[in-house]
């Protein structure tokens, strides 16, 4: 499959764009209240966790840390959580997040590659994503996100 590649040009610094992607108050609000659990340090788990079909705690993505390095890089692997499962298996992607300060902005690439060709997930993430990284550009700037309707 083709690797799914976005670059967005946001009005903030690197440091304003790197909260949005991983603090708690600002993930609520990109990823419909999800928050990331992690320490951060490679190889070790990384979670997307927030309401959903098994509750307050839904796992909705998890992986591993590949990549740290703050206002700058996080990379990890990718897989959905076991409620979208459906009965079938856990396919591995990856994803980058990649900051560059351009002129008074940021530059947000986000990468997510690769994806076995039997993933089921790949067009529900390449539509998602445009949503999420969107509200990413709108926090920043605006302080708040965007108005999608309902996920359900």
């Amino acid at each position: 499959m083709k690797e799914l590649k976005y670059e967005f040009y946001i009005g903030g610094t690197p440091e304003q764009v790197w909260a949005a992607l991983v603090t708690p108050e600002s993930t609520k609000q990109i990823y419909y209240g999800s928050v990331i659990r992690s320490s951060y340090k490679e190889g070790d788990p990384l979670e997307y966790i927030g309401p959903g079909a098994e509750g307050a705690e839904t796992v909705h993505v998890y992986g591993t840390v590949l990549e740290h390095t703050p206002n700058k890089a996080l990379r990890f692997t990718h897989k959905v959580g076991p409620s979208y499962l459906k009965g079938g298996r856990a396919f591995e992607s990856r994803i980058s997040w990649l900051l560059e300060p351009v002129g008074g902005c940021t530059k947000l690439t986000l990468i997510h590659d690769e994806w076995d060709s039997a993933d089921p997930s790949y067009a529900a993430s390449d539509s998602a994503w445009w949503q999420i990284l969107s509200n990413t550009k709108t926090l920043v700037e605006t302080g708040r996100t965007l108005d999608f309707g309902s996920w359900e």
